[in-house]
């Protein structure tokens, strides 16, 4: 509970640090100017993303040995993706799909830890995708490219080199978790028959939302070359992983407005560059609201139908 309201507050506080400093003008500004070409990119990018997050959810599902239909799992994606982005922390709709499916499944546990390696699989892709592009192309923090790079493998060869000198039976409650942890990488995410498939569906994930970034930097009136913009609206989906939000909104606009002022743009235009996203990322995941109504819709007839079976 602590840790959910500091969330709330962190990106209330960061919301407050950038109306103080650029204004209320730029996200004003940045919704006025969203135009129908514009949310129709984002609802079909949204679909092609949607589907490939329930792909890899599925692949994942499976190696753990939880059973997970695509068209369930792309349900429960975008009623995610909704409440992602319309409630705190970013996070929840996810917390809600991964309980519900391991409900369904009947283990609970498998259901949150297919989500959760999931997720972290599409983290690693965005890191190894930014690594990469930030290398390629000038941006506020290419200087400090090869300490990260450094960190990151490092941290790797260490994962690594804990799973095989990891004992097989016994220890710890840790240890055992670290043992689960290991067999759910290599079950979930490494096997011969997920690996590629996590793979590509992340890649094409990320290319989905470095998209709808520059769909959102162009509606907002920015005029920079692509090479230009793709490292700075690549760190802004960087930020996006902070759970330190108000329905979405936070940590990315605050990145933003740093690298594309750093970068000789303005605050105020990386500012507006992300409110565009984030009212286009609502947009399109506003099947995820037709997903839960329809839900809600079928609870009440679900209860009448036991009622009149009882009383015939």
């Amino acid at each position: 509970m602590v840790w959910a309201w500091a969330r709330v507050v962190g990106g209330v506080g960061l919301l407050a640090v950038l109306l103080w400093q650029v204004g209320g003008g730029p996200f004003l500004a940045g919704v006025r100017l969203i135009d129908a070409p514009a949310l129709t990119a984002a609802l079909l990018i949204g679909v092609l993303t949607t589907v490939c997050a329930a792909w890899r959810w599925s692949l994942v599902a499976g190696g753990l040995g939880v059973r997970l239909p695509l068209a369930t799992a792309v349900a429960h994606c975008y009623r995610a993706v909704f409440l992602n982005a319309t409630l705190p922390g970013g996070v929840l709709g996810d917390v809600h799909r991964a309980v519900r499916h391991g409900r369904d499944a009947g283990d609970v546990s498998r259901g949150i830890r297919a989500v959760v390696w999931e997720r972290a699989a599409g983290q690693v892709v965005l890191v190894g995708v930014a690594l990469v592009v930030l290398a390629a192309f000038p941006s506020p923090v290419r200087q400090y490219l090869p300490v990260a790079a450094a960190v990151l493998l490092t941290a790797g060869l260490a994962a690594v080199l804990l799973a095989r000198v990891l004992p097989r039976t016994g220890g710890s409650r840790w240890a055992r978790g670290l043992r689960t942890a290991v067999a759910d990488v290599r079950s979930g995410l490494m096997s011969r028959r997920t690996w590629l498939g996590v793979l590509v569906a992340s890649a094409v994930m990320v290319a989905g939302h470095l998209a709808t970034f520059l769909v959102a930097a162009r509606t907002a009136g920015s005029d920079a070359s692509l090479s230009r913009l793709l490292p700075l609206t690549l760190l802004a989906l960087l930020a996006m992983g902070l759970p330190l939000n108000v329905a979405g909104f936070g940590p990315r606009e605050g990145v933003a407005a740093w690298v594309f002022g750093a970068a000789g743009l303005s605050a105020a235009e990386g500012v507006a560059t992300a409110t565009v996203y984030g009212a286009l990322v609502l947009v399109a995941s506003l099947p995820g609201a037709a997903v839960l109504l329809a839900r809600r819709a079928r609870k009440p007839t679900t209860a009448r139908e036991v009622v009149t079976s009882d009383g015939c």
